[in-house]
């Protein structure tokens, strides 16, 4: 049984609100808060990076896994906000938290997906039996270009997740995922902020792959939408992912735990990952979660995950998510350019 025996979670302190910013550009916040069922975002304060957030969700994960991390064979990164362009984040997180040097490392990248695609390499190296545990995250400190409709959603945070056979608090039952070349956000080498394609984000992206990716799994494990007591979508903005699980007739109920981008906005490579953390921080054993990401470009990975009897011992052993959602400081439009470096 290949499974998670650890995760955590980091989300900066620092949040603002639509209205703020809203204000700056004239618009309807009001609005706008209606069209992105969001209330406010997250901000990485000066010194915070996508390295630091890894970290300390690696941090995280490690208090609750309980184990040496010298016995991790494997860390993946999944960003596209890397510190670096010619550096890995990977092995920052290494040397930060004790692992190695006997391990592979790699930083991964496809939109907002890539730190589920590590989770999928992990399993890949723990099934083949060539280590023994493995970390994966995801984690960004996303771009906007001010004024874009991106700017009132493009956050910060990432969790980190450690698998392995022994002391599996959630069992990871299968994984599916769905692929096409669908052009519908991107940002070339050199270029400061994302581009997004209109109306290709919705239908032919994000819904196509997230309710294909879904229905996949579903098929390949033979359950269906009942069969799973909570679901996690990639949350581009609070709508999308009720919308998606509108079409795959699927309770709205089900997403209330791991909908946090309603308070934090979108974390892009940690917004499914953070998503099922806080869902894992309230499930009992016994309870299936459905977990879809999605990312730009485009693709969704699946997976299908059981909580153990082992999750009520462990999970108490560091912070929850919903401690990082309440533990907030507010900041100003100017306060926050000059904290992304804009002035």
């Amino acid at each position: 049984m290949i499974g998670i025996i650890g995760y955590g979670g980091y989300i900066p302190r620092f949040r603002i609100k639509v209205e703020e910013i809203a204000s700056v550009w004239s618009a309807d916040a009001k609005s706008i808060k209606s069209g992105l069922n969001i209330e406010e975002k997250s901000v990485p304060s000066i010194d915070e990076d996508t390295a630091t957030i890894a970290v300390e969700a690696a941090l995280n994960a490690l208090k609750m896994a309980g184990i040496n991390p010298k016995e991790i064979g494997a860390i993946y990164v999944g960003s596209e906000s890397h510190p670096y362009a010619v550096k890995p984040t990977s092995t920052i997180v290494g040397e930060a938290i004790g692992v190695g040097p006997e391990y592979t490392a790699a930083d991964t990248e496809f939109a907002c997906k890539a730190g589920t695609a590590g989770i999928q390499m992990v399993m890949g190296l723990i099934q083949g039996g060539y280590i023994k545990f493995g970390l994966a995250i995801g984690a960004d400190t996303s771009q906007s270009k001010p004024g874009d409709a991106l700017e009132y959603t493009a956050a910060a945070g990432g969790a980190a997740y450690i698998l392995g056979k022994n002391g599996v608090i959630a069992e990871i039952e299968g994984t599916f995922s769905f692929s096409s070349d669908t052009p519908d956000f991107w940002r070339r080498e050199g270029i400061e902020y994302p581009s997004h394609g209109g109306r290709f984000t919705g239908i032919p992206a994000y819904f196509k792959h997230v309710v294909s990716a879904t229905q996949g799994l579903m098929s390949k494990l033979s359950l269906k939408e009942s069969d799973f007591d909570y679901v996690v979508f990639h949350m581009p903005n609070g709508k999308f992912p009720l919308n998606a699980a509108k079409i795959l007739g699927i309770d709205a109920e089900k997403l209330k735990p791991g909908l946090v981008v309603q308070r934090i906005g979108n974390t892009y490579s940690g917004s499914s990952m953070l998503g099922l953390a806080a869902t894992l921080d309230i499930a009992k054993p016994g309870q299936r979660i459905l977990v879809t990401s999605y990312g730009s470009g485009a693709g969704s990975d699946s997976f299908s995950i059981k909580v153990t009897d082992l999750i009520e011992e462990k999970r108490n052993k560091t912070k929850k998510i919903q401690d990082y959602i309440d533990d907030k400081e507010y900041v100003t439009y100017a306060h926050y350019t000059r904290l992304r470096r804009g002035i």
